[in-house]
């Protein structure tokens, strides 16, 4: 059963439901991140020429310099404007994917109040069971902070547009079932996250991301907005990329990174399983601060 909220979140959406209109605005965010890549591809050729481009392409895959990564999120802008777009062709303004002014900020502001410090017990604890490896030197990596913090927000704000805005708001507006709202955009995100170097184990790397995306998409059908999932993702993201990223992955950004890489993957299963065990733990807590 659906929340009076979630239901007032999805009226706008229910204005223009047409499913050729929903293919038209998914077909629009790929072209315009496709377009904000090749415009900065563009730039970046001009910046470094001809015999460092491809070498610099290459590095994105898995970027290991502050400069790489910054470029990598910076992307991210694509999918911000695909997401205004998409809305657009329902006739329905951006600020619509967000939700109620008010309850977004005060989701997001709660969420980081509630996510903070527990995320900051999972680091702690981590540590002491087996320390990182130290990666940008301490001065280097203030410095780059405040940008890194500026598109870390971008890009989780781009992505949590598409998936429990934009795709959530318009299946909901097709489709009773959570099936449809819920699942699909969740299972999408978490296909998104596929590495091939993660073997076998590709099913216990999908299930982390496919129960974030679970855990935000029932937190804005709970909420009515997107402010919640937005600081969890914010805060989680922050986590991954600028405190503790995983060695070999996208660590330009990073304090530190960990002893091991997906070539290990074996040995990552323990941290895998807490992870999920943690996110759940945090979905619980957080209906709890949000009601």
């Amino acid at each position: 059963m659906r929340t009076p909220e979630f239901d007032a979140m999805v009226r706008p959406a229910q204005l223009y439901p047409e499913l050729w209109r929903l293919l038209l605005g998914i077909l629009l965010i790929v072209f315009c991140y496709a377009a904000v890549m090749a415009l900065m591809s563009v730039g970046l050729f001009a910046a470094v020429g001809p015999l460092e481009f491809f070498g610099w392409l290459q590095s994105l895959q898995s970027p290991a310099q502050p400069a790489q990564t910054l470029l990598l999120l910076g992307t991210f802008f694509g999918m911000l404007l695909g997401a205004v777009l998409a809305a657009l062709v329902h006739f329905r303004g951006p600020g619509t994917l967000f939700g109620p002014r008010d309850e977004t900020l005060r989701g997001f502001f709660v969420t980081l109040l509630v996510a903070v410090p527990l995320y900051g017990v999972l680091i702690g604890v981590g540590m002491w069971f087996e320390a990182p490896v130290p990666n940008l030197p301490w001065d280097t990596w203030l410095t780059f902070l405040p940008f890194a913090l500026a598109l870390v927000f971008v890009q989780i704000t781009a992505e949590e547009l598409i998936f429990r805005g934009y795709l959530q708001q318009q299946l909901a507006a097709r489709f009773a079932g959570r099936w449809a709202w819920m699942v699909l955009p969740s299972v999408l995100f978490a296909l998104l996250h596929w590495n091939p170097e993660t073997g076998n184990l590709v099913w216990l790397f999908l299930a982390v991301p496919l129960v974030f995306g679970l855990v935000m998409a029932d937190l804005t059908a709970r909420t009515g907005s997107l402010g919640a999932a937005i600081g969890l993702h914010f805060v989680n993201n922050v986590v991954g990329l600028l405190v503790i990223s995983v060695a070999g992955t996208i660590t330009g950004l990073s304090r530190w990174v960990t002893p091991f890489g997906l070539e290990a993957a074996e040995r990552m299963i323990p941290s895998l399983v807490v992870n999920i065990l943690f996110i759940l733990l945090l979905w619980r807590l957080l209906i709890r601060a949000l009601r």
